[in-house]
Parts: C-alpha cells; structure tokens; sequence
C-alpha cells in the first residue's frame, strides 16, 4: 500500500526536476531553448494575418473575418444600410387584417410601421409579438391594435460607425435601426445581421430570398435597380466595384458620368458596361451591367526588308 502511494509521488519529482532542468537537458542533446520572437508590432500583427488570410483565400477580402472587424471603425452604418426606398414598411392606418396578413408575408421579422408618409416611422412590429397578439385575441383581427403591439423606433445618426453601431446594438440587445441624417430625415434602416455579414461574409438562411433589384439575364447581363447599394451588389457578385463616392448603383453612375444620364445611354468604367434601361425625372431606376469588350488592339505589319 506505501509503495502505491510513494510511485506517482516519485513520478511527480522527476518530471518536476525535468522541468527545472529542461534547457541543461535540451544541450545535452545539441538543442537549445529559445524565446520566440515576433517582428511585427502590435498594430501590425492583425494587418499581416488579415493579408495573409486574403491570400489563402484567393483574394477575397469579403471572406476575411480579421479585415473585416478592422474595417468596423472605417465605415459609418450608411455604407450597409438599406435605403428607406428599399424599405418594406406597413403603412398602420390599413385595416388590421391588411397590416397582420401583409406582416406575416414578409421574409423579415421586423416591420417598420408608418403614418401620413413613409418616411414618418411610428413603431416597429416584431412577428412574433403579433402572432402572441393575435393568440390572445383568438385570432379575431379586429381586435388587434398593432400600434399598441409595435415598440417605439430607433433612430441613430448616419454617421455611426459600424463598430459604435454594433457595440450600441449589443448593450440596448437590440437588432434594428433607422438612420437618420443630420437634419432628422429618414435614410434608412440597419440591422445587426447587416453589421455581422460585413464581418463574415453573406448570411442565408431558410426565409432569405435572392437579392431584391437584381435579375441575371440569359445573355449574361446583370439588371439591377439604380436603388441597389454597391455593397450588396459585391458581396453578391464578388465585384470590386468603388463605393467612396456613391452608396447606390444609379450614385456611381451619376459620379462617374458626372449628369443624370438618358435611357440608352451607355458607358464603361470600372471593367463593367453600365446602360441606363430606365429613368424617372431625375431617378435612374434600372441599369443594365455587363463585362466591358476587351481593347481591340490594331494589328501592325511586320516590316519588309530592305
């Protein structure tokens, strides 16, 4: 029984004394220990695995986790925002049954109720405290008050970061926003999921449906409405398209072009072939997005000798 008892004490010494001793050991057998050193500096470090996690990915920065929290400081919540003519809101003066039916065809858990004008948000209805709503009720529509249901809107400045947003998002343990600009005009509304698909790439689910405003055509064409953010549109595409002076697809063109262009007009920048199918007074509302025809370069002759 002593003897049990004394072993995994003995065995316990000598890898304690091994311990101690490591480095004599280590020389005795022609290796040494040494600190491993990193070269990069702390601000560097992150900034080096991100670049070489862009490689590993082929290139894709989108796909990268560690440039994108990078990025969170960079960009303001109007850069990833939906655009309130992108909205799908419910207008609370419709008849309840209207509003219920409407709510419950939408892909989206949340809906933007509004009064007298679409930009006059009033609450925000979540489906599920609907349907508990409508549970109560017997499911008698008329009795359901969806003001009464709906929680009071959230509006943050347009120029909230997306990190100021997301820590804002995780202390109230909210998930929805309307971004107004600095005259209290509503621009359009943001969400956590939209602040997290910036950090790890497009988010499905089973409820998701394909990219609103964007259409592939047989020919290989890309027909999208001018509302379309040029975010979205790379994520979607894995397009490189700039987005510094333009938030939409109708904005770039109008920057680039520096006009608001006529239907049918074309143009190329960026490698694509941007033509305007549509426009509304000032609005260009549908564009047509193909490759830009390679340069044909004119063929020389060889010279004749003299």
């Amino acid at each position: 029984m002593r003897a049990e008892l004394l072993f995994p004490g003995i065995l316990v010494a000598l890898v304690l004394a091994a311990l101690a001793f490591r480095t004599r050991l280590l020389a005795a057998f022609g290796h040494e220990l040494r600190r491993i050193e990193t070269p990069q500096s702390k601000d560097e470090e992150p900034r080096a695995a991100s670049a070489d996690s862009v490689r590993e990915n082929g290139g894709r920065p989108n796909q990268n986790r560690v440039g994108g929290l990078l990025d969170l400081d960079d960009l303001d919540v109007s850069d990833v925002m939906v655009h309130r003519l992108s909205m799908r809101s419910v207008n609370v003066d419709n008849p309840p049954e209207a509003v219920v039916h409407e709510i419950l065809q939408s892909p989206h858990t949340r809906m933007p109720l509004w009064r007298g004008s679409t930009d006059n948000i009033v609450g925000i209805l979540h489906a599920k405290d609907l349907l508990r709503a409508l549970d109560e009720v017997g499911n008698d529509f008329s009795r359901i008050d969806v003001l009464k249901i709906a929680s009071k809107p959230w509006f943050v400045p347009d120029t909230t970061t997306l990190q100021e947003q997301l820590n804002a998002f995780l202390r109230r343990k909210a998930h929805f926003a309307l971004v107004v600009d600095e005259y209290g005009e509503l621009e359009g509304l943001v969400t956590l999921e939209d602040i997290i698909e910036e950090i790890v790439g497009e988010i499905a689910d089973e409820h998701d449906v394909d990219m609103q405003g964007v259409r592939q055509e047989a020919d290989g064409s890309i027909v999208v409405d001018g509302s379309v953010p040029i975010r979205d549109l790379n994520r979607a595409l894995d397009w490189q398209l700039p987005d510094d002076e333009a938030v939409t697809v109708a904005g770039l063109v109008i920057h680039e072009t520096q006009s608001i262009p006529e239907e049918k007009q074309s143009f190329t920048f960026h490698g694509k072939r941007f033509i305007v199918m549509k426009r509304e007074k000032n609005r260009i509302t549908r564009i047509r997005i193909r490759p830009a025809a390679p340069e044909v370069q004119p063929l020389t002759r060889p010279s004749q000798p003299v």
